[in-house]
């Protein structure tokens, strides 16, 4: 098996990237955009891109022709070609140029041509702006009719668009200094898409409030630019500190909360499989299977006698049921419909997830809701048919949607929604910032559930369901593939690592529960050949922790390496960590401690379903990359986990 299958599932190779410098400004070249746009080391934007997506909201990834590169000290300029074909043999092309300079002027500008008439719902500039650090700061929002605006990017997430008609965005890097960013070509608007779990702003071309998808005109030129300048005073700002040494992880005393109760999810089509795995989802143990019900996909009473099957092998997990109700006649009869199905199929339901039809598509900015009834109607519907289930409510998708459709709480015993990391890029470096937007969902969260018990979940980096179109992306060559269905690496130790980052987020949110994984199918935990993914250990992991005590931890640099700890009722404190990089990373902890570690050296052996042997570590310990490592103190080490 080679190294790339054990990182990342794939031997699809991470995009390349090249590092270009003018003077103090330096930006990443990859995949035809500009990433981690810095200045003195400072990031200023997080990225900027020209982006084709079809009329599906997926992802064209035409290759790069004819690059030409210019380097000198103080100035470089690139040049390069890119075509997307559309399923019907339309094709459009287009000639880009980036020119950097030292004085922290960068253009991106590209003039496009289509050969037939293209369809698309999105063809131009998306620019990025971070969210850690700008999050409620000041910005300057000049308008397309010449005026300007004086706000703040949005603190808590906003479900609709904050700015409207954009030509120019300003913000303050340090005091007196200040970067603008210019879009020119058409009416640009902002999107929060931390709602997506994307780290990002997005500033984005063409409103969304315009018909989509449309024709772009066969040899009609269409051109964009993107230019950012900074002004001020340079000296304000002093070089960014780089994070190279070892990262320190210090441990706190208990945060006051528990670590939330760990699910696994399970539809339909994955249950064979989960039966045939049985015995792993029991070395599992977690505290709640999810289990999802469709009747207008064709989910029916023998779905429902497997989904019993498992849960009589799972007497101690909690059993809870996605119902997609119908909502298209008399919510009575339909509610009633699918106890009696459950009555005989002989399933038992302690909780139920219920949500109309209408609500797995997403309804963007200016466009028509769909016909539904009002969810307080369904939920009493729900009521009825199922006394005495807890009642749940939220999204089948993601919190965009329950942000922009927030439930009546009154008759809900709890709130929940789902995320995905590839919903609008799915390179690594994407993939893993997302966790940085996982504290800001939840704590927007909170702000309108109030103290209503919040469940979170799926959460897989694969998706499940796309709200924005009419199916999840293909992905037959097992690539990194924007909203496909089966992301491979899920299935590697990046998989892992992503998911012990996003148990570290969840500090503060005081979660009921965590779906964190699929167990069966594409997303899951097994593999076809009866052993397991790294994420299994992951999730037994967070499964064995449910309902322990918190501790406070500090990572030092949490971009490299962050994790989460906790102390058993025995006075065992238990510590995750994971290296979210594509590099060797060095960690400081201090104490005696002894570790099992998952890397790949040991991948092998973790795949037949063990931890790797937990052996005595100093404080100085190096993780490979996307390593996870479960550490225990010798004071403790002496009790098996």
């Amino acid at each position: 098996m080679s190294d790339r299958i054990k990182l990342f599932g794939t031997d699809e190779p991470p995009a390349a990237s090249r590092v270009m410098t003018a003077g103090p400004l330096s930006v990443e070249f990859v995949s035809g955009a500009l990433r981690a746009i810095r200045f003195k080391g400072h990031e200023v934007l997080r990225a900027i891109s020209y982006v084709v997506r079809d009329r599906d909201w997926g992802t064209y990834d035409p290759p790069i022709e004819n690059l030409t590169v210019e380097e000198e000290a103080d100035r470089f300029a690139l040049r390069f070609e890119a075509a997307c074909e559309a399923p019907d043999g339309a094709r459009l092309r287009y000639r880009a140029r980036i020119a950097g300079e030292a004085s922290g002027r960068l253009s991106f500008e590209v003039d496009a041509l289509s050969e037939g008439a293209f369809e698309t719902n999105r063809c131009g500039f998306c620019v990025l702006h971070p969210i850690e650090g700008l999050a409620g700061a000041k910005a300057e929002i000049e308008h397309v009719d010449g005026s300007t605006e004086r706000s703040h990017f949005p603190d808590l997430i906003e479900p609709w668009q904050p700015f409207k008609d954009i030509r120019a965005i300003t913000h303050e890097i340090a005091p007196g200094l200040r970067a603008t960013c210019r879009m020119e070509g058409d009416a640009f608007e902002m999107e929060d898409q931390r709602a997506w779990s994307d780290a990002s702003y997005k500033t984005y071309v063409r409103p969304l409030a315009l018909p989509w998808p449309y024709r772009m005109e066969s040899g009609v030129s269409n051109r964009q630019a993107v230019t950012l300048t900074i002004t001020g005073d340079a000296a304000a700002l002093p070089p960014a500190a780089l994070q190279t040494g070892p990262v320190e992880i210090a441990l706190g005393d208990a945060t006051g909360e528990t670590m939330p109760r760990f699910g696994l999810a399970i539809a339909p089509e994955e249950a064979e499989a989960a039966l045939a795995g049985i015995a792993r989802l029991k070395a599992i143990a977690p505290q709640y299977l999810l289990f999802h019900f469709d009747p207008l996909a064709g989910h029916g009473v023998s779905d429902l006698k497997r989904f019993a099957r498992i849960a009589a092998e799972c007497p101690e997990a909690e059993i809870a049921l996605e119902f997609v109700l119908p909502a298209s006649g008399n919510l009575d009869a339909e509610c009633e419909a699918g106890a009696k199905a459950i009555r005989e199929a002989g399933l038992r339901l302690e909780t139920l997830v219920v949500g109309p039809h209408a609500d797995r598509g997403s309804t963007p900015p200016g466009s028509a809701w769909p016909d539904c009834p009002p969810l307080a109607d369904i939920y009493a519907a729900a009521h009825r048919a199922f006394p005495g289930v807890r009642l749940g409510g939220g999204m089948f998708s993601y919190f965009t949607e329950l942000n922009r459709k927030r439930v009546p709480l009154e008759p809900l015993d709890f709130v929940t929604h789902a995320t995905c990391p590839i919903v609008h890029a799915a390179d690594d470096r994407s993939v893993m910032q997302t966790l940085e937007a996982i504290p800001f969902i939840v704590r927007s969260t909170r702000a309108f559930v109030s103290d209503k018990p919040y469940r979170l979940g799926p959460t897989t980096i694969g998706m499940r369901q796309n709200p924005y179109g009419s199916r999840t992306m293909p992905n037959p060559d097992n690539k990194r593939v924007p909203m496909a269905t089966d992301d491979p690496r899920g299935r590697g130790l990046f998989g892992a690592a992503w998911a012990i980052g996003y148990a570290a987020r969840l500090e503060g949110g005081a979660l009921e529960s965590w779906c964190g994984a699929s167990f069966a199918g594409p997303r899951g935990l097994l593999t076809d050949r009866g052993g397991v993914v790294p994420l299994f250990h992951a999730a037994q992991g967070l499964a064995r922790a449910a309902g322990t005590p918190r501790l406070a931890l500090a990572s030092s640099d949490r971009t490299r390496i962050d994790g989460f700890a906790t102390r058993g009722e025995d006075g065992r404190t238990s510590l995750w960590l994971a290296n979210l990089t594509g590099e060797t990373q060095t960690l400081r902890l201090a104490g005696r401690w002894t570790a099992s570690v998952l890397d790949e050296a040991s991948f092998a052996d973790a795949a037949q379903g063990e931890m790797p042997a937990a052996l005595p570590t100093g404080e100085t310990i190096r993780l490979e990359p996307y390593a996870v490592a479960r550490f225990v103190s010798v004071a403790d080490a002496g009790q098996d986990a």
